[in-house]
């Protein structure tokens, strides 16, 4: 396997507030990781780094073999644009296209092909199960639904990796579990890497790796092993504990 992602000594400061500090992580093609941490911890500024929005002050960030510091900005918007996908928790579709357009948009706009975008949306649309919702608007859709369109967007270009921000944060249980579950089917089947950052516990069961923040550096992971979703949410539900999290 190849890592999608690499960091060395990373940093981010915000004037005197240093915000990384010294990240060292690896993200092999194919994991399915979380971040997690405490408000203030550093995951939504180590996602927006990672993921090119945001430019980071000192170190190294590899992305597929890429290295940041040799990209200019347009250079930047290119790779973003090709080679990540983004899930963000309020979905961020627009309401005057339909689903399957909101879905396909990526690829329209870099003029592939009808047979090539129909075939890409079938595939997908399958795997989370969005058939039915298609051709309908996102206001007449479910906020679980319309995740599920976020996501498909996300995963239609084929990204080298896909960036999930607390894209649970808005669903209730139902959905946020239906989702996670197809989340997980479509890294596992598709070999689709996913980082994703939350404060779920839940959430991140999920995943196969859990990395713990604090204070802008990395203080635990966890692997998820072969014991289960149920033993793995109860590891990470300690070592939230132990890092003055709460236990619940």
């Amino acid at each position: 396997m190849n890592a999608i992602i690499q960091t060395k000594g990373l940093m981010k400061n915000y004037g005197n507030n240093q915000v990384l500090k010294n990240i060292d992580l690896t993200v092999m093609a194919g994991e399915f990781t979380a971040i997690m941490g405490p408000s203030g911890s550093g995951k939504s500024t180590l996602m927006n780094v990672l993921s090119t929005i945001d430019r980071f002050s000192g170190g190294e960030v590899w992305l597929d073999n890429q290295s940041l510091l040799q990209l200019n900005r347009n250079a930047l918007r290119k790779f973003r644009q090709e080679r990540m996908g983004f899930i963000f928790q309020d979905y961020n579709l627009l309401d005057a296209l339909t689903v399957k357009e909101n879905i396909l948009l990526p690829l329209s706009l870099r003029r592939y092909a009808a047979g090539e975008m129909e075939r890409r949306l079938k595939r997908i649309a399958e795997a989370l199960s969005i058939e039915p919702i298609l051709h309908q608007y996102p206001s007449e859709i479910s906020g679980g639904q319309k995740q599920r369109a976020a996501s498909a967007r996300a995963l239609i270009t084929e990204p080298a990796v896909v960036f999930a921000d607390e894209p649970t944060g808005a669903l209730d249980s139902r959905s946020a579990t239906q989702l996670l579950e197809q989340l997980s089917d479509l890294n596992r089947s598709f070999g689709t890497t996913i980082l994703m950052v939350t404060h779920d516990p839940y959430a991140a069961s999920f995943c196969r790796r859990v990395i713990f923040l604090r204070d802008g550096g990395i203080v635990n992971e966890l692997f998820a092993g072969d014991k289960g979703q149920q033993a793995f949410y109860d590891r990470i539900l300690d070592s939230q504990s132990l890092l003055g999290g709460h236990r619940r």
